[in-house]
């Protein structure tokens, strides 16, 4: 008996021969030729129910990674991991639906502020939301920071606090896409996580997953995204975006910049106190307009006529907000976690400040205790940076330009050698560079 043949013998326990073999799938790949559709419902459940082994869903990935998949497949791919658990079904709560996904960010506090504005203006926003890990930070881990608040709601409570807030944050269940669970964890550990199909396919298999009419996507773009060049990023909002119309959940994306910190904290409670402030009709200039643009483009899609500028302007949306905080648990009463050392770094000439290097900030932030630089890692919900100037702003020579929190003092000098070269100067005021890049869809 050959190896091939060995390989449609059938599974272990089974009672009918597998209708295919791992090891056949894998020299179509490798060989760039497209998989069948049964095939690749085949392979993932293989791979989820444990029926086909690590060493095999590897070199898969690692095909995929080189070779790609075309449209069709990778919608079937997708499919595929949404079909490894349960689809969410929010039922009939009066209202449209809709949700957003950010590809992650530095200073990235939008949906903490958009979801409660997107049901302040008329729509229901039920958004899955994940932690954060390396440079960019997690929502659920900026909301953890709010005492009380729990991120782990069951199904029917999530309908619930849906249905009565119009708006919950909360992180996913075990039955939502399983398969990318599996997926993810051996893409960190092969070389494969900047694939953009298995990226694509990742976020979208839990987003359709998750029972979404319609979904905005914010692939950012810039020195603290993922996606650093507008091309790729491009490329990954248009796949995504085919990805969810096949799937019949109306998809559009906006490319937004992130060369500086979105805001001016950076951090968990720095994040929690500048998102009530934009809720109360504040805030920084660039996080609102980037919220706005998302919310106007969400309530677009779903047929709501609201003015979400005036809406956010007016603090209509902060009661909202309140209420989907109080519903998981969390006391905006209860004092939130502070640093107890703080440090500023100061302008080293006159002029106009014409750069500030996300990454760096994201990265020194999270030596502070903000982030994690692995899944196990414990958070300082008080430590941050406050970017005190931003990027077409003046400065002088011994102006604090960034604040640095942390319970570890030590840490101060670790972040100062990264954020040493994250600064740079012009003579001149530089010209302002669009947030908002493009759009697709």
């Amino acid at each position: 008996m050959t190896d091939n043949e060995a390989d449609h013998e059938a599974d272990p326990g089974a009672g009918d021969p597998a209708p295919w073999d791992a090891q056949s799938l894998l020299i179509m790949k490798r060989d760039g030729d497209r998989l069948p559709d049964d095939a690749i419902d085949w392979f993932i459940d293989g791979y989820t129910t444990g029926r086909i082994p690590d060493y095999q869903a590897s070199a898969m990935l690692m095909a995929v990674f080189l070779n790609g998949l075309d449209g069709p497949e990778l919608a079937r791919w997708t499919n595929a991991m949404i079909d490894s658990g349960e689809r969410f079904v929010l039922g009939d709560v009066g209202r449209p639906i809709v949700d957003k996904h950010s590809t992650g960010g530095v200073g990235d506090k939008v949906s903490l502020v958009l979801c409660p504005l997107v049901a302040a203006c008329g729509a229901v926003i039920p958004q899955v939301a994940g932690r954060g890990l390396g440079h960019t930070g997690g929502t659920l881990d900026k909301l953890e920071a709010i005492p009380g608040w729990n991120p782990s709601v069951e199904p029917d409570r999530f309908r619930e606090i849906v249905t009565e807030v119009g708006a919950v944050i909360a992180a996913a269940n075990d039955d939502l896409a399983p398969a990318d669970r599996k997926l993810y964890a051996l893409r960190d550990v092969t070389g494969t996580v900047a694939s953009i199909p298995l990226i694509a396919s990742s976020i979208m298999s839990k987003k359709i997953a998750s029972g979404t009419e319609a979904l905005v996507l914010d692939v950012k773009v810039g020195s603290g995204a993922f996606m650093r060049e507008v091309d790729d990023a491009r490329v990954l909002a248009e796949t995504m975006v085919d990805i969810g119309n096949r799937a019949g959940v109306r998809t559009t994306a906006l490319l937004t910049a992130m060369d500086q910190p979105l805001g001016r904290a950076v951090g968990n409670t720095l994040e929690v106190d500048e998102s009530i402030e934009v809720l109360a009709g504040g805030g920084p200039e660039d996080l609102v307009e980037v919220v706005v643009a998302l919310a106007d483009e969400m309530l677009t899609m779903v047929g709501i006529d609201a003015d979400p500028a005036k809406v956010l302007a007016s603090g209509a949306a902060a009661p909202v907000w309140a209420a989907m905080i109080e519903a998981q648990g969390g006391d905006l009463s209860a004092p939130r976690q502070r640093a107890t050392h703080r440090e500023e770094i100061v302008a080293e000439r006159d002029g106009w400040l014409s750069g500030l290097d996300a990454l760096a900030v994201g990265v020194a932030s999270m030596r502070l205790g903000a982030g994690r630089a692995r899944k196990e890692d414990d958070i300082d919900f008080g430590a941050g940076i406050e970017c005190l100037i931003k990027v077409g702003e003046p400065v002088s020579v011994g102006q604090p330009m960034l604040r640095l929190h942390s319970d570890k003092p030590a840490t101060f000098a670790v972040a100062r050698h990264i954020l040493a070269d994250a600064v740079t100067y012009a003579e001149q005021q530089p010209d302002p560079q669009p947030l908002i890049i493009d759009r697709i869809g």
